[in-house]
């Protein structure tokens, strides 16, 4: 089992996103507390008033993880997730393989087809759109990345004879799909290296245009029929499964341990591979504590 620390997420207009501590600070830190990877999400152009609701304020995420990536030495670098319809395929296809490049093979590309209606609107991309754009997106990026010269029609975006150099560190980038239905589930069947479910609750399950997921059994269920469509479409290479771990008192890593290590056993059982916490706290001091407590707990030698 592998560890993931999202940077925490200051919600409204007027916090300090950077209330937590600085980028460079958190992520060294939680690189030497034994996190095995770092994230961030995204909306460029988020409604006004799902900011003032609850929305959070956010970063682009390929700059700042350019910037964690010069200031760390082993993290990974997840994209928890960039919209792919945001942007066109090819722009998306550089962003990543210039932050892999400069990363020296670090970033894992989380996915997804959005969901913000207003976002979408001020973008100037059709919503009604999401999925065939991810999909053609999920066609372009190896063609992009294998360097060699190639040609793309589809019903968005087309390309003649073209060839992206340099190529990226890793081949491919792995590629993390987030999103509870069948058609995301399908797609990381067919060419995701890595599925994202979305485990907030039935608020956010609304809000995001997801099914609500039980992390329970049916979640062992749907990963093992996750893998076994990979493995009739010939697929040999592992699938990783993330879950954003949200339990109950987590927010003081150390008290209670017993009961998040059952958990994390748990979800390990049923397929999980990498957990992702956040901390939710409002100081650097606090952070640190975090990072550290959890260390102590869940990540230092003999406690994985």
């Amino acid at each position: 089992m592998r560890f993931i620390y999202h940077y925490p997420e200051t919600s409204g207009p007027d916090g300090d996103l950077f209330a937590a501590g600085g980028i460079k600070e958190v992520a060294v830190h939680a690189e030497r507390a034994g996190f095995d990877a770092f994230s961030l999400s995204e909306h460029p152009a988020p409604g006004a008033r799902w900011l003032a609701t609850g929305g959070h304020q956010t970063l682009d995420p390929f700059v700042t993880l350019g910037y964690v990536a010069a200031a760390t030495e082993r993290l990974r670098l997840l994209t928890y997730l960039a919209v792919a319809p945001y942007r066109n395929p090819l722009l998306l296809a550089k962003s990543a393989a210039t932050l892999d490049t400069l990363s020296g093979g670090r970033l894992i590309l989380g996915l997804g087809a959005g969901y913000q209606k207003s976002e979408f609107h001020a973008l100037g991309v059709d919503i009604a759109e999401r999925n065939a754009l991810l999909d053609e997106a999920l066609d372009v990026l190896p063609l992009h990345w294998s360097g060699e010269s190639f040609t793309f029609q589809g019903k968005h975006f087309s390309a003649r004879d073209v060839m992206c150099r340099p190529r990226p560190v890793q081949s491919p980038i792995p590629i993390w799909i987030g999103g509870n239905s069948r058609l995301s589930r399908r797609r990381v069947a067919r060419v995701g290296q890595g599925w994202m479910p979305m485990t907030g609750g039935a608020q956010l399950s609304s809000t995001a245009r997801t099914p609500m997921l039980d992390p329970g059994s049916e979640l062992g269920d749907i990963i093992a029929e996750l893998r076994g469509a990979a493995d009739l479409a010939g697929r040999t290479e592992p699938i990783d499964v993330l879950y954003s771990y949200q339990a109950e008192g987590i927010a003081d890593p150390a008290a209670d341990a017993d009961r998040h290590r059952e958990a994390f056993a748990q979800l390990e059982k049923v397929g999980v591979t990498w957990i992702l916490v956040s901390s939710g706290t409002a100081d650097f001091s606090a952070t640190a504590d975090f990072l550290d407590a959890f260390g102590a707990t869940y990540l230092a030698p003999g406690q994985r």
